[in-house]
């Protein structure tokens, strides 16, 4: 059955536009509205506007064959509707068909068969919910993990559980290889240093000052990203290309990263300033706030001030509009070389 079955005529009016009896053409409505207020127009007069006629909104007068009478409008829209429903019912009936077709074919083991679109992202609502589900693809993970861990807001809250622990060093056991990227903040942090030292196998642990939201990619064919602020909801994502994204991003950010564990590589300092209140200084340069500082690099509001104060005692600022300026002048943001 075509569009135009299914929507009613296909009609060519005025200026050669198709619509549909929902859609009267401009000429067709007034046409339509002089013949309503006049009881009959011309043959003729419709010849700009067919669709009145196709539509069954004008047909001959029965004195006249020259003339056009109007339907009235509630008897034709009575009867528009009415092939609506039969319209909608047939619908249902074909859904009803494909329903009953289609039941018995689901039953069919698919593993053999494509990936369906509608499973490449779900949402996953609750901590075990998202817990489960992770735990779940690492129980048959055989080549990777890789994770973007943010700053919580207590650093040793971070997941210590022994069947996380147990879940990454069966991955290890298998072969594999976990590598995970922290925000500068949590580089000191004893509960971090001490899950990859309890770690057996290819683990690697880097840091930059900054870190997109949290990210976990298993074996490159599923990824989890966080889907509401508090952490509630999450995404498993199965989809191909949104997999490579993920994992080129990160592999970006791991190469632009400061070794942490097995092996720490010291950051160096630049004129008395160090990494951290280099970055720091960047982001005062764009404007930013104490608190937006704090978040940016992962670290609570009164440390990133503790920095800032030594920033400014490093320059010899005495004021936060002097110290944007002493940040420029220094050259502490010029790239190296």
């Amino acid at each position: 059955m075509t569009e135009a079955h299914t929507h009613g005529a296909d009609d060519v009016c005025g200026a050669g536009l198709r619509h549909g009896v929902e859609d009267l053409c401009p000429a067709g409505t007034d046409l339509y509205e002089r013949a309503l207020r006049e009881g009959s127009v011309r043959r003729a007069d419709a010849d700009a506007a067919p669709c009145l006629v196709d539509h069954g909104l004008l047909h001959p007068a029965v004195e006249d064959p020259g003339r056009l009478e109007p339907v009235a409008p509630a008897v034709a829209l009575h009867r528009l509707l009415r092939t609506s429903g039969a319209r909608i019912a047939d619908e249902r009936r074909r859904e009803e068909r494909l329903a009953e077709t289609f039941e018995p074919l689901m039953r069919i083991d698919g593993r053999r068969t494509g990936p369906a679109d509608t499973a490449t992202i779900s949402v996953l609502n609750g901590f075990g919910r998202i817990n489960s589900a992770i735990a779940e693809v690492m129980c048959t993970a055989a080549r990777e993990v890789l994770a973007i861990q943010p700053r919580r807001r207590n650093p040793e809250s971070l997941d210590l559980s022994l069947d996380a622990l147990k879940q990454d060093q069966a991955l290890l056991d298998r072969g594999g290889r976990i590598r995970t990227l922290y925000p500068h903040a949590l580089r000191h942090q004893p509960a971090v240093l001490s899950r990859y030292e309890q770690l057996r196998g290819d683990a690697e642990a880097r840091t930059l000052d900054e870190v997109t939201d949290r990210l976990i990619v298993i074996d490159r064919t599923v990824a989890f990203i966080p889907a509401s602020a508090d952490r509630t909801l999450a995404l498993e994502v199965r989809h191909p290309a949104l997999i490579t994204h993920f994992v080129t991003v990160f592999d970006r950010l791991w190469h632009l990263a400061t070794p942490m564990y097995p092996d720490s590589v010291q950051q160096p300092s630049l004129n008395g300033v160090t990494p951290r209140q280099r970055a720091i200084a960047g982001l005062l340069v764009e404007g930013h706030t104490d608190a937006v500082i704090a978040d940016r690099l992962g670290m609570n509001i009164r440390t990133a001030r503790v920095h800032i104060a030594k920033l400014a005692a490093t320059l010899g600022s005495e004021s936060r509009a002097q110290l944007g300026y002493l940040i420029g002048q220094s050259g502490i943001l010029d790239p190296p070389g």
